[in-house]
């Protein structure tokens, strides 16, 4: 993973103390893909050098640039990076999501602000002529990420924890809505949130008897665990928050449970999961 020489482009608020930062990087944005994240290299206060892994919410190959959200927790030089500076970054790493072929209807579901985290994806489906939704869930009005953000095309369903916008509730209260309309649920949240919706999507054939995107009879084997195909078969793929590692895939500091107890990268083998390869009872 080459690092690069970058600069900022742009920088705007989105939410109170959190901003939207567009980056040139031509190379990242040419071969990113939605799910994915690209590491900051950059001096802390006392002049130690630190990767600092962003999702990357929007990719722009033409212009050249990709966009990453920054908030409070940031930080130090990169929360103080400003339009005209000079940066380095690595990436796109990680797998990204994985859309079958024959969904027409997806569902996204984001806690806070992490619905940037599937900005790309709805870029990515819009474009592929594809029906989107996305279900957003935050504490209060105040906190709900901006429907402006989003391509025009996509619908935006809130819940607020205190009613102050759309519905009241979390977000996996929207879930029964809308889960028998999608082909295919990706959602970035809290491991407690991911969890329940893990569970919900384990359960889905079972309450609602819907088809899934399965192997036709007599195709072969199953695709293995992890493999690209068996989660574009899967009805739910989750995006693991990478924590700042070594970027290289050798420190294991970034690890979550698989199901067969084995530790799985988030670097590496994800940060996309299906969302029946990890033990949501050892996140929990």
């Amino acid at each position: 993973m080459a690092t690069l020489a970058a600069e900022v482009a742009d920088r705007r608020e989105v939410l109170p103390g959190l901003d939207l930062v567009t980056i040139h990087a031509p190379p990242i944005a040419s071969a990113a893909r939605a799910g994915q994240f690209l590491y900051l290299l950059a001096r802390d206060d006392t002049g130690f050098a630190r990767l600092k892994p962003f999702a990357i919410a929007i990719a722009d190959p033409v212009g050249g640039t990709v966009a990453i959200q920054i908030g409070p927790a940031a930080g130090g030089p990169v929360g103080r990076l400003r339009p005209g500076d000079a940066l380095s970054v690595s990436g796109p790493v990680g797998r990204p999501f994985e859309v079958d072929a024959r969904s027409r209807h997806l569902l996204l579901v984001a806690e806070g602000d992490r619905a940037a985290e599937l900005r790309l994806l709805a870029d990515e489906s819009v474009r592929a002529g594809r029906q989107v939704t996305l279900l957003a869930g935050a504490a209060t009005a105040r906190d709900v990420w901006p429907s402006s953000l989003l391509p025009d095309e996509v619908e935006y369903v809130v819940a607020t924890a205190d009613g102050t916008l759309g519905r009241r509730g979390d977000v996996v209260d929207l879930m029964p809505e809308y889960e028998a309309w999608a082909d295919q649920a990706f959602a970035a949240a809290s491991p407690a949130t991911l969890a329940r919706l893990s569970k919900l999507a384990a359960s889905r054939r079972g309450r609602m008897g819907v088809a899934t995107l399965g192997r036709k009879r007599g195709s072969g084997r199953a695709d293995p665990a992890g493999s690209a195909a068996a989660r574009r078969r899967s009805f739910l793929q989750v995006r693991i928050e990478p924590p700042v590692g070594c970027a290289a895939a050798t420190c294991l500091g970034c690890t979550v449970v698989g199901i067969a107890g084995a530790p799985v990268r988030t670097c590496r083998e994800g940060p996309i999961f299906a969302s029946d390869e990890l033990d949501w009872e050892a996140a929990s």
